[in-house]
């Protein structure tokens, strides 16, 4: 071996990604392993069980030069021939060698037979698809849950599609995609990393675009007060590029969370939504109130007085005849995801028209009152602090 070697090992390295010293490491593991099979007759089995000879391979990553040695620790008896060697043939070697020592007798590579050369490039190839797959693995176990911009090498026949992230290749299945969009080699799309797996064909990288996430990211990405804790998302209701409903509130009593999202002329919620395959984006206004959450949650539809069951998780709700169809939304969407949205599972009744502007008028009512003991409350507790 000489400088065009170790050159070639270089070039090798860039070509996969690996670098220089895991190349060396699996030459010299395919060496071994090479040697061992051809040279004693041991199974490729039998050699990842641990039989055959200890072989060390040494490779100066300058020169290229390569030494081999087979070693065997000196035994008073010999129990495995592969390994040990007995004292007194050990003498003939060495006269100061004692029991326990280790020997080396060294081997020629370029006595490696052609067969021993094949399995060579074979294992050496192996080693390195491992390598690729660990750096891979090692790479992308730390970004589980995060959202990154990858491109679109190919579609298969039955409609998956896979991704190029940088140094891996992602799976975005049907299950995972916005179902409003056609994928075509070339494209750049976000994705969420959803899963990575560990596997003996390699690390498997599943993406999605209609995980809860992605849409998430892109209103922290879009709205600055999301992206400092301002605003906060509360919740989030997805049909992927149909239509989404999102739950926020602020910390500042100053910034208004649902014009903060939507944005000077619905700059900021049209941006996500056309990065969504124009979905539909419901900006909401959160509360801690599971009446006034559920309400809220059913617009744009005017609701009337609701009953909670909370340990069933269930609510009745009032509704006008001409309220009734918006409420349930286009093949109930709209309650569909107003009840993914708030953990309730929502039932309407038809109330007559006086009937709903009395739960209006009670509702409106209750707010106002709730609104004003959670006043004289701060007033009160403004003053006991001063005190």
């Amino acid at each position: 071996m000489n400088r065009e070697f170790v050159e070639a090992m270089q070039h090798l390295a860039l070509e996969r990604g690996v670098s220089v010293e895991e190349i060396l490491e699996a030459f010299k593991e395919a060496l071994r392993k090479a040697y061992i099979k051809r040279q004693k007759g041991y199974r490729k089995e039998e050699i990842d069980q641990g039989k055959g000879p200890e072989v060390d391979v040494y490779i100066d990553p300058d020169s290229g030069r390569i030494e081999m040695v087979e070693v065997r620790r000196v035994v008073e008896k010999v129990e495995d021939p592969d390994k040990e060697i007995a004292l007194a043939e050990a003498l003939q070697y060495d006269p100061e060698v004692q029991v326990g020592d280790e020997m080396e007798f060294p081997i020629n590579p370029e006595e490696l037979s052609r067969m021993a050369i094949q399995d060579l490039r074979q294992i050496l190839t192996q080693r390195l698809k491992e390598s690729e797959r660990n750096r891979i693995y090692n790479e992308y176990k730390d970004k589980e849950g995060q959202v990154l911009t990858g491109v679109v090498t190919r579609v298969d026949n039955r409609g998956n599609v896979f991704v190029e992230l940088g140094r891996g290749e992602a799976y975005l299945p049907r299950s995972e995609q916005i179902p409003t969009e056609k994928y075509h080699p070339g494209q750049r799309i976000k994705v969420y990393l959803k899963k990575v797996d560990k596997s003996a064909k390699g690390p498997s990288l599943l993406v999605s675009r209609a995980h809860e996430k992605l849409l998430e990211h892109l209103l922290k990405q879009e709205v600055p007060e999301i992206a400092e804790g301002i605003v906060e998302i509360k919740a989030i209701a997805r049909e992927p590029g149909r239509r989404s409903k999102v739950a926020v509130m602020s910390h500042n009593p100053n910034v208004d969370p649902i014009g903060a999202c939507i944005g000077h002329k619905g700059q900021r919620i049209q941006a996500v939504s056309a990065e969504l395959g124009r979905e539909k984006v419901d900006i909401i206004l959160w509360s801690k109130d599971p009446k006034e959450f559920i309400r809220n949650a059913l617009s744009p539809a005017q609701v009337g007085s609701i009953e909670l069951d909370p340990e069933a998780k269930k609510a009745r709700v009032k509704v006008s005849k001409d309220q009734h169809s918006l409420a349930i939304g286009t093949g109930g969407q709209n309650v569909r995801l107003a009840s993914k949205l708030t953990g309730y599972d929502i039932h309407f009744e038809e109330a007559e028209i006086s009937d709903l502007d009395e739960a209006l008028r009670r509702a409106a009512e209750e707010e106002a009152e709730a609104r004003e003991r959670k006043a004289r409350e701060e007033f009160e507790k403004l003053f006991r602090d001063l005190g």
